[in-house]
């Protein structure tokens, strides 16, 4: 079992260790965005000038989700909660951002995004990764009570007790599928639909792990329908990695890697 430790102990200064491993697991996804879109031969300039738009909205966006759809009930304690966009983010919000700003983005500068999906792909995995290792040490995402081994010796006072850990798990899965996608990026077959192989194995493991969310606390996620906002999303992931799979053809199969440029700038 994994001890409990204080995030608050972890403080430097005024500095979170949660902010710190989002700042770094962003870093890391864009250089290797970076570093992949140079192995395929891509120009990398349109990488460098997305990725401020692309942090800057998903920290937005993963704002408001959080604040409208996950716990809305914090709109009631001030309206100018809504403003505080350091206070609370979803990381399916900040998705939801990033592919906002990559839709308007590449549109407007008309650069088929498809050409960049593999490299987007084996970049967001890992930088997640190292972001969702924020939130294990944050531990921001309590699950119900267990005795599994990797469980956390959550406070009894607080906590009630050993819980699942979900950052941790989240974590997790994502090393495992950077791995498995650095494993077949020299696959042709796979080739332009790495991004759709990411969406569709996330989203499962995601899907499954947030039924382990806690709903038993006193500060816990909101539930339609039975499923976490999480679990929508994770359905629509499943929809467009499908798709991607069923209908994308690689260039060993005689279509252009840009076919479908428009649509694939949905991620």
């Amino acid at each position: 079992m994994i001890p409990y430790v204080n995030p608050h102990s972890l403080k430097i200064g005024p500095i979170e260790p949660f902010g710190i491993f989002v700042a770094l697991g962003i870093f890391l996804a864009a250089r290797i965005i970076v570093k992949q879109s140079e192995r395929q031969g891509l120009d990398p300039n349109p990488i460098h000038d997305y990725a401020p738009w692309g942090v800057g909205v998903g920290v937005v966006v993963g704002h408001l989700v959080h604040l409208l759809f996950y716990h809305p009930e914090e709109l009631s304690k001030s309206p100018f909660q809504i403003l505080k966009v350091w206070d609370g983010l979803s990381s399916f919000g900040g998705l939801l951002g990033g592919i906002i700003a990559a839709i308007v983005f590449f549109r407007i500068r008309k650069v088929s995004f498809a050409k960049y999906a593999d490299a987007f792909a084996l970049g967001v995995a890992p930088g997640w990764a190292v972001a969702r290792i924020g939130c294990f040490i944050a531990h921001d995402h309590p699950g119900l009570r267990t005795d599994f081994f990797l469980a956390v010796n959550f406070p009894v006072e607080r906590y009630g007790g050993p819980r699942h850990d979900l950052g941790l798990y989240d974590a997790v899965l994502l090393f495992a599928i950077t791995g498995l996608l650095f494993a077949l990026r020299n696959s042709g077959k796979l080739q332009n639909r790495l991004l759709h192989l990411f969406a569709i194995i996330y989203a499962a493991g995601r899907f499954f792990f947030d039924f382990m969310r806690a709903t038993d606390l006193s500060y816990v996620d909101a539930r339609y329908l039975g499923l976490t906002p999480a679990q929508f999303g994770c359905i629509l992931l499943v929809i467009y990695g499908v798709w991607g799979l069923v209908t994308k053809r690689s260039p060993q199969g005689g279509a252009s890697a840009a076919s479908g440029g428009a649509v694939g700038s949905t991620r």
